[in-house]
């Protein structure tokens, strides 16, 4: 299928993606794990996990192998690649620019997905790894959401979800995850991760992230302290249109709402669609609990 994996479409740390074809012609990724001696656990929570969704905002699953250690999983193929090729509004190449209004599309089109897994399938799944790079992207830039390796199963009473060490990404994990003093594990850390991806994507966007006022101090607490002229400033580097500095801010605040310290005061991914979907001047700033 991936003739002699030919073409590398890229690599992370769980192994690499090669482009393929189905015989009837469709187009594939296929997701070639690291060798290892493990009993194989991770692979098969990915597979069991997806396996178990469908859902317009969550990638599909068309099937798996297995042999001896070698191990690969088959996704539907996403032409534009994964969102972090477009974290400075254009693709790595600097060739595709993402408008602010679908750069606003694809983080709502993230949120359904989310709530989807939190609370729309038959069990309640924590993906537990949202960030750029998990999030892939078909010809029409629909948000995908990938990589179910570290994702949690349980069953849809359990709001507490138990799990051995830490997991995720450094920079998008909750603070609950690594102390427990934060509060207990729920899908609440996902919110977390994915009110982290908003704000970087969105400080990327304008090129905010190396600004040398904020090179010494946490990025979330600066968006805090400067939302209004940031606000501001991101419609003038975008194209100056008032709709444009309207997303803008309600795509700060609800990234801020997302990352509060204690995760009962982080709103639902039910919650944040309403707000992604109300008028900014209905939204209120959240308290500045941050973790600096």
């Amino acid at each position: 299928m991936t003739k002699s994996f030919a073409h590398k479409l890229g690599k992370g740390g769980f192994g690499t993606v090669y482009m393929g074809n189905l015989p009837n012609g469709r187009d594939i990724a296929v997701k070639l794990l690291n060798s290892s001696n493990d009993d194989g656990q991770e692979f098969m929570n990915e597979v069991a996990t997806i396996t178990r969704i469908s859902h317009v905002n969550v990638v599909t699953l068309l099937g798996y192998c297995l042999q001896g250690t070698k191990r690969a999983l088959i996704y539907e193929y996403m032409p534009n690649g994964s969102l972090e090729r477009f974290s400075f509004g254009q693709d790595s190449e600097g060739k595709i620019s993402l408008s602010w209004k679908k750069l606003f599309e694809i983080m709502v089109g993230i949120a359904r997905g989310l709530e989807y897994l939190h609370r729309g399938c038959s069990n309640h799944i924590v993906h537990f790894d949202i960030k750029p790079h998990n999030i892939l992207l078909d010809k029409d830039f629909c948000p995908k959401i990938s990589d179910f390796g570290l994702a949690k199963l349980c069953m849809k009473k359990d709001s507490i979800v138990s799990i051995d060490g830490a997991r995720g990404t450094i920079g998008y994990i909750a603070p609950e995850i690594f102390s427990k003093q934060f509060g207990k594990i729920s899908s609440k850390s996902d919110v977390y991760s994915y009110g982290m991806m908003i704000l970087e994507m969105v400080g990327a966007r304008n090129n905010i992230n190396n600004c040398s006022e904020t090179s010494s101090k946490y990025f979330p607490q600066w968006v805090y302290e400067h939302l209004e002229e940031y606000c501001d400033d991101a419609g003038e580097v975008g194209t100056a249109d008032c709709a444009d500095n309207e997303l803008v801010r309600k795509l700060i605040t609800v990234g801020l709402w997302c990352i509060q310290l204690q995760p009962e005061n982080r709103p639902s991914m039910t919650r944040v669609i309403e707000m992604l979907e109300s008028r900014p001047n209905d939204l209120q700033i959240p308290p500045q609990n941050l973790l600096c």
